[in-house]
């Protein structure tokens, strides 16, 4: 019998259709860059912070400062074009546990494939909603992804903040587990400090960011597909991995095939990726 290939790393799956020799983009990867500089990679970096904002903002958390690269673009919210200046065409763009955080996901992906060449991808590393502390919220349907599109959302709704902290809950005190953990559940937002954050978000747009979107698989799977065929966005599923440990990983593009199965399919798998036990 041939010999079995061993397992794809995380960085493997999230670099499966990058290529080192191609121009790219990592957006928000904070003080864990998959493609960094160092390592030989043509990469931009786009982040909300610059390094030095970055270093200080983890200057107390386990993580080595040294990671941190030099942002070449700081980001306030515009559009991604206008933020590079009108320089586009890069071969690879990296996200990995961000598209969650977008209050305008149509935006986010549309922003990207404007300065994505014709063959380019979007290579993204997502939470399993089953898997982290987003565990009792439903999944993220298409009508309020759109609506938020429609409506420009520049950042985060009193609704998502409100579901966001009233919901968030920890394993044995983890935020990520996988699907062999069990525990103990607990909530990690007291319902005094929700009061206060909701109160501030109804009187107008807040810092605070939370998870604006949940999703397993199967389900930003048919997310991608649905809007692909409204014609909302460009871009298509290439390939996806399933999960492990927290997070599944799913690459786009303009190319893009689709997915491997038919629509029915990608709802069935969601009741049973649903109906699993999980976590506890």
């Amino acid at each position: 019998m041939p010999a079995s290939r061993p397992a794809m790393t995380r960085n493997e799956k999230i670099l499966r259709h990058v290529s080192r020799a191609g121009r790219g983009i990592e957006i928000g990867p904070s003080y864990n860059p998959v493609a960094p500089k160092r390592e030989g990679y043509d990469v931009k970096i786009i982040d909300a912070l610059d390094r030095e904002g970055l270093r200080a903002k983890y200057r107390t958390h386990p993580v080595s400062l040294e990671a941190i690269e030099e942002v070449d673009y700081v980001w306030r919210g515009e559009p991604y074009p206008e933020l590079l200046g009108g320089a586009g065409g890069f071969d690879w763009i990296i996200a990995s546990h961000l598209i969650e955080h977008t209050p305008d996901l149509i935006g986010f992906l549309n922003g990207c494939a404007d300065i994505l060449a014709p063959t380019g991808v979007l290579s993204l590393a997502i939470p399993d909603k089953r898997y982290c502390f987003d565990h009792f919220r439903p999944i993220s349907g298409i009508g309020q992804v759109i609506d938020r599109h429609a409506a420009k959302a520049r950042g985060h709704t009193a609704g998502s903040i409100a579901e966001f902290m009233l919901n968030a809950v920890g394993l044995d005190g983890e935020i990520t587990w996988s699907s062999a953990s069990r525990g103990r559940w607990e909530f990690r937002c007291p319902i005094d400090e929700t009061r206060a954050q909701l109160r501030e978000a109804l009187k107008g747009p807040t810092g605070l960011d939370v998870h604006a979107w949940c999703f397993t698989p199967a389900s930003f799977r048919l997310m991608i597909h649905d809007l692909a065929a409204l014609d909302l966005i460009r871009l298509r599923e290439i390939s996806h991995s399933p999960t492990e440990g927290c997070e599944f990983f799913i690459t786009l593009g303009a190319n893009g095939a689709g997915p491997d199965c038919s629509r029915l399919d990608l709802l069935n798998q969601i009741g049973r990726e649903l109906s699993a036990p999980a976590g506890a």
